[in-house]
């Protein structure tokens, strides 16, 4: 097994961007731009590296190479915005790695770009690029090409094999990180490890609460440890965690509702099960079925927090009426989404900047919370 955590050190020796590994600062994947450039490095990467596995190191500075970390990602449809744009698209894997340096919020996120030893092209145009643009690497530069003649070339299997080699996982290694995880986490997170298959060693934390009689954690965080890879971290979100000798199951619940009159309901569940072969597997199923609210009741929301938005881009001086309806902002336009508007996604992100500077930073907190749960019904 590949500790994910060594494996990026290896990578980042290499100092500069190469043909088979890419380093971000961050990703965008909100606007048209952003998920454009993100599909042009998968899709060169992927025909530069027909035999092997390339890479995508998220929460790196160019300049200095050095690692800042990004926030942690939970997005489990991206493979779906691969599969929408590309056709013969690689598999590929996002997943958040924990480093000591970083505050607990961060994380380093590392794509894996699985060879598929096919060419993969636009299967439509992604802002700029034209449909059937093959992009391949040249160094650390995606270049494009337009045509049929497009040969695949392997040039990195040894040395990527040789790279992943050395950062396989040891007792070591393993018994620091379960250490590490037990040490960070305070007692009233009730950290907890369990050993499967006798080979994967996963930890586990949450505050725990009775809702309903139900136990459900809250502030949860999953490692596998023997790759050292966080599964999983919920801030807001209360979790229901099952297990048996195979299995890791964590049933993802979302509390949303007018005012408060708020309801629990299952968004996602997520199944982590070990093989017998020394394999893993990660699945998820959506559960989320939206509620439903009168059509009077929803446009007034809507149009209530259009006003408060346009009042932000206007930069006009809100009432304290106005923060109030500022705080329930993520929520009340959420609720406009799953109800139809589609566009209230947008008009959330345009009050970004505002929410994200205000000094108490919970309805920041609840914008990151309602954007992702927007990707996971619009990837659904």
């Amino acid at each position: 097994m590949i500790n994910k955590r060594l494996l990026i050190k290896n990578l980042l020796s290499h100092n500069d961007e190469n043909s088979f590994y890419d380093k971000k600062q961050k990703i965008t994947l909100s606007s048209k731009e952003g998920k454009a450039k993100f599909l042009k490095h998968i899709c060169a990467l992927s025909n530069s590296n027909p035999e092997n596995n390339s890479y995508i190191i998220i929460g790196v500075s160019d300049e200095e190479n050095t690692i800042i970390g990004v926030d942690f990602f939970d997005d489990s449809k991206i493979q779906n915005l691969v599969n929408a744009y590309l056709v013969n698209p690689p598999k590929i894997q996002y997943e958040n790695v924990p480093f000591p340096r970083l505050p607990r919020h961060k994380v380093v996120g590392l794509v894996t770009i699985y060879p598929n030893h096919k060419i993969s092209s636009l299967l439509k145009n992604a802002w700029k690029y034209r449909r059937k643009t093959i992009f391949y690497r040249r160094g650390s530069n995606s270049m494009s090409f337009l045509g049929s003649d497009f040969q695949l070339k392997n040039t990195n299997k040894s040395i990527v094999e040789s790279i992943e080699n050395n950062a396989r996982n040891n007792i070591e290694l393993t018994l620091n990180g379960v250490f590490d995880f037990m040490n960070n986490h305070k007692e009233i997170y009730n950290p907890q490890y369990k050993v499967f298959n006798e080979q994967f060693v996963l930890c586990w934390a949450g505050e725990k609460k009775l809702i309903n009689d139900k136990e459900f954690f809250s502030r949860v965080d999953i490692e596998l440890i023997n790759e050292q890879v966080r599964l999983f971290f919920s801030a807001l979100d209360d979790v229901q965690i099952t297990y048996n000798n195979h299995s890791f199951i964590v049933t993802e619940y979302i509390l949303i509702g007018i005012d408060n009159l708020q309801k629990h309901y299952p968004l996602e569940k997520t199944v982590i099960h070990f093989k017998n072969n020394g394999k893993h597997d990660i699945k998820t199923e959506f559960l989320f079925d939206p509620p439903k609210y009168d059509a009077v009741i929803i446009q007034h929301i809507y149009t209530n927090a259009i006003a408060i938005v346009s009042k932000i881009i206007a930069k006009k001086k809100l009432s304290v009426l106005d923060h109030e309806d500022v705080f329930r902002l993520p929520n009340n336009l959420l609720l406009c989404f799953l109800n139809g508007f589609l566009d209230a996604a947008e008009q959330l992100r345009k009050a970004k900047n505002y929410i994200k500077n205000l000094e108490d930073k919970t309805t920041y907190i609840k914008y990151k919370e309602a954007m992702r749960v927007i990707r996971k019904v619009k990837y659904s």
